[in-house]
């Protein structure tokens, strides 16, 4: 298995729930876009021939994209029989996937017959029957979106009225009345929603599981629904992920099961007549619909879609630094090569690059020379005016911070500061990470306090707001602010016994901080880690080198008064359980040496033995320490990988600088992680791993239940 999230449609055929599970998987996908460019003709000079045989090839092994492959294939001539020998497939889906794709060659044809009144009433129902979206028809019909949502709003009139209706799951299954049935939209006559006059509030939620935004947010839907419940006001959820407790029927008041796309949310905000939507919760997913739910005239609960502008838009973001007196790391904002050049030239190497309005740190690198950037400038992204690259001095060796806190408009509070225990520049869903921080002084916490609170009444921010802080040379730099719920605020509210989410909910409801008596966040005397779980084992091949490109499917968090131990619990919970003997080996970078050396010595002091490749080894043995000098893998045999496979390898500490590097030392990480054996590819982790197993040889488990650690504090 591959996968890491899912999603589930309903309707009243498979046609029609096939396409809104399409919409619902947010990858830019609204229906059964070609791949190959056939949706409206067939290209003029195609060679049929060679395209077919192309898409006999992809078909054949069940690729993610398998689905639009088929429809390629049949618009290119393809009959059910011989798609199923290369698939195996049932014919029966084959010939709904087929009359989804014959109808839109129907569609396709009606484009030069638009009138004023748009497409012809009982095609345009039978699309909307069928699960097309709008987006997919304003495709297909060569118009704009809102031009299909009118002429959706005409059919809803006059005596063949036909529009948007939900049908009802019953989850009493017609025993008795079920009280708490959930929905679904189809298009028929008969609409069984039947909205109460209640006070409501629609939550939208995160959709499916996917790197970069996970079940984290599913626990701030859920603790939101349940602050509305408290406060006697009807709670409406949308999501589209059968996963989630969201989607429970009896977590919220009304739960309609649908892709969380601009359509289909106002087509449920006209239904219910909420006094507002909550956008907060659910991630990148609700916020990239702020902008036209607000256009719509939908009223946004919490922090404005201004101010979520203000803070993502960086010429906006940069003002508002200057306006508070606060740093940020030399950057620019390249729309082309040469822009890219110039700017990485004036602000010097090393830089981060990234393109604008990016998920998960998708596509986001270190460059280290204009070599690299020139390679990532032409490989990993195409920019331009519309979607200019960022470029940012990257701060090496910088301690990277996360800080969540709760604004109601007029007072602000830091519920928890994080320090995260591999240095900047490694995104921070990857990074484990400690509250409250482990190294950090007074001074900087409060420094970073302080300007936390600024950021928050400067953005008008009402609910959650999470941000990113670089802390090198006792300088605070911020990186970025996000005026939403982030993925640590479960963490933090377990760390600190507060639970967040629902004391923010009733902030966007409005009540204040001081009604809700929270105005200062408890500092715990103990000491909370979280960890994160990748999926490396699932993918022959992946490097396991963390970077700026988020990788972790999950986390795990270890609790203790004591650093170390709340370390290895962390590490235990995330299935990498620390060594307390053996041989340790260690490869790292020129400037990583310094530190290196620190971990051999106290490795050492603990029993362990140490290897090392010749650079290291000579480091380490010129400050007096016993080295085993082991051949690179490039260097013959027996090399460290073989010693890996050997069992004879206990710990693995492996830095690299440059792209050569991390290739050659990729087998070493390989087999690491094939062997069960802990690695930790930067310096700060291997510190940590060295406290951890300090504190597994000379300081006794201590076990208490998570309430206690809150009495205490």
């Amino acid at each position: 298995m591959k996968s890491v999230g899912e999603v589930m449609a309903i309707g009243r055929t498979f046609k029609e729930s096939l396409q809104k599970a399409i919409r619902s998987m947010e990858i830019d996908q609204f229906g059964f876009s070609s791949k190959m460019g056939l949706d409206l003709a067939l290209p003029p000079g195609l060679d049929r021939e060679e395209a077919t045989e192309q898409v006999r090839k992809s078909v054949r092994t069940p690729l993610p994209d398998r689905i639009w492959r088929l429809a390629d294939g049949m618009r290119l001539g393809m009959s059910n029989q011989e798609l199923f020998a290369l698939t195996k497939i049932d014919p029966w889906f084959l010939q709904q996937i087929r009359e989804i794709v014959e109808f839109e060659s129907r569609l396709v044809a009606e484009r030069s017959k638009l009138g004023a009144t748009g497409l012809q009433p009982d095609l345009l129902i039978e699309a909307k029957e069928m699960g097309f979206s709008d987006q997919r028809l304003a495709q297909l019909l060569g118009v704009e979106q809102q031009t299909v949502r009118g002429w959706r709003a005409a059919l809803g009139q006059g005596t063949r009225a036909r529009s948007v209706t939900y049908k009802r799951v019953d989850t009493c299954a017609a025993e008795f009345e079920a009280h708490t049935p959930y929905l679904y939209s189809t298009y028929e006559r008969e609409c069984e929603s039947r909205p109460t006059e209640r006070q409501k509030v629609v939550i939208l939620g995160g959709g499916p599981n996917r790197i970069g935004q996970g079940i984290e947010f599913d626990y701030c839907c859920v603790h939101a629904a349940m602050a509305l419940r408290e406060e006697q006001i009807e709670t409406i959820m949308v999501n589209g992920n059968p996963e989630t407790v969201s989607t429970d029927y009896d977590t919220s008041d009304r739960l309609y099961f649908e892709p969380l796309t601009e359509e289909d949310v106002l087509n449920i905000v006209e239904r219910e007549r909420p006094m507002g939507v909550v956008l907060q919760f659910g991630g990148q997913t609700p916020l990239k619909l702020a902008l036209s739910l607000s256009r719509a005239g939908v009223t946004i609960l919490g922090t404005s879609p201004d101010a979520i502008d203000r803070a993502e838009d960086r010429a906006r973001f940069r003002e508002l630094l200057d306006k508070l007196g606060l740093r940020q790391a030399e950057s620019g904002m390249a729309r082309s090569v040469e822009e890219a050049l110039k700017i990485a030239a004036d602000i010097t190497y090393p830089v981060m690059v990234r393109p604008s309005y990016v998920l998960g740190g998708r596509s986001m690198q270190i460059v280290y020379d204009e070599a690299g950037l020139l390679h990532y400038m032409n490989t990993a992204v195409k920019a331009s005016t519309q979607h200019p690259v960022l470029i940012d001095k990257y701060l090496r060796d910088a301690i990277e911070i996360d800080a969540d806190a709760i604004s109601d408009g007029t007072t602000g509070v830091v519920a928890g500061i994080m320090e995260h225990i591999e240095e900047a520049g490694v995104h921070s869903g990857d990074s484990a990470c400690s509250l409250p921080p482990y190294t950090l002084n007074a001074t900087i916490i409060e420094e970073i306090r302080r300007q936390m609170t600024a950021l928050a009444l400067e953005l008008g921010v009402i609910g959650l707001m999470n941000a990113q802080f670089a802390v090198k040379d006792q300088t605070i730099y911020v990186l970025e602010v996000n005026p939403r719920g982030s993925r640590t605020v479960p963490f933090v509210s377990k760390a600190i016994g507060v639970p967040l989410a629902k004391l923010t909910m009733k902030v966007m409801v409005g009540k204040s901080l001081q009604q809700l008596n929270f105005t200062t966040a408890p500092t715990p005397t103990h000491l909370s880690v979280k960890e994160a779980v990748f999926p490396f084992t699932k993918f022959a091949g992946v490097d396991v080198l963390l970077g700026p490109e988020m990788k972790s499917t999950g986390e795990v968090m270890g609790i203790d008064s004591d650093f170390g131990w709340a370390f290895v619990k962390s590490q235990a919970g995330a299935g990498a359980i620390l060594p307390t003997s053996g041989t340790a080996f260690i490869s790292v970078k020129n400037e990583d040496r310094a530190l290196a050396s620190d971990v051999a010595r106290r490795l050492v002091e603990l029993g362990f033995r140490i290897t090392a490749t010749s650079g290291t080894a000579l480091y380490l043995s010129e400050q007096g320490m016993r080295v085993d000098v082991v051949n690179k893998v490039q260097e013959g045999r027996p090399h460290i990988v073989d010693h890996i496979k050997n069992g004879e390898i206990a710990l693995v500490v492996n830095t690299v600088r440059t792209a050569s590097g991390q290739t050659d030392s990729l087998s070493i990480r390989r087999e690491a992680l094939h062997k069960g054996v802990p690695y930790y590819t930067t310096m700060r982790g291997a510190l940590a791993a060295v406290m951890g197993i300090e504190a597994l040889l000379k300081k006794g488990l201590a076990i208490r239940a998570l309430q206690e650690y809150h009495r205490v504090n």
